[in-house]
């Protein structure tokens, strides 16, 4: 779980993705192609940081999940509720994602803690997240780009508060982001079929 004031740094508020505003996955989608590097030349895994044992900290994990259940192509995906990474095996699954995958570009997903406006957003941008920052805790940062969720306020008793965060909210963002995620991995999909299409089509004898 991380603090948000180190990622809304913008006062731009149309930065910030609403997980029930029309077409939230969609805009979650374009912000991540617009941060991917084009031409693709490296695996790209999606780090789903948090734990089922905390409800506001379970947003990386239902990611994952979802995620796990989804066919996708451009992907790895490591951090499920089943399989959570968290602040105990953080480093090893770090070093462990880094072995299988050489040059890999982490996509690391995080909840965190921020103003009561903000709960319910979802930001995407480059750089890493700095997980167990909104509870003090002193861990390495993940990730080359990051999505994060604002899912309850910062400030007082972050660990109670977490505790007692809304499943139906965490569920209902968890859903946003990897729908964003699928429409991302999707569209690279189409990017990639049409050109060779088109070069099948121009091949073809007249």
């Amino acid at each position: 779980m991380s603090r948000s004031s180190i990622f809304f740094h913008s006062k731009n508020e149309k930065e910030r993705i609403f997980y029930n505003e029309q077409g939230a996955a969609t805009l979650v989608a374009m912000h991540l192609i617009s941060l991917l590097p084009s031409p693709l030349t490296q695996p790209m895994a999606i780090v789903c940081i948090g734990t089922d044992r905390s409800t506001g900290d379970s947003l990386g994990p239902l990611v994952g999940t979802m995620l796990k259940e989804k066919n996708m192509s451009y992907f790895h995906v490591y951090g499920t509720l089943e399989e959570p990474i968290h602040a105990v095996n953080l480093e090893e699954k770090i070093a462990a994602i880094r072995s299988i995958h050489e040059n890999v570009l982490m996509i690391a997903i995080d909840a965190c803690l921020g103003r009561l406006k903000s709960v319910g957003t979802i930001t995407v941008a480059k750089g890493p997240v700095r997980p167990g920052a909104g509870v003090n805790k002193q861990l390495p940062p993940v990730g080359d780009l990051h999505i994060t969720g604002v899912v309850n306020v910062s400030g007082f008793m972050e660990f109670f508060v977490l505790q007692n965060t809304r499943l139906h909210l965490v569920m209902s963002m968890a859903k946003t982001i990897a729908n964003g995620i699928y429409e991302t991995d999707r569209y690279l999909k189409r990017r990639e079929y049409l050109p060779n299409m088109i070069n099948q089509e121009q091949r073809k004898p007249l």
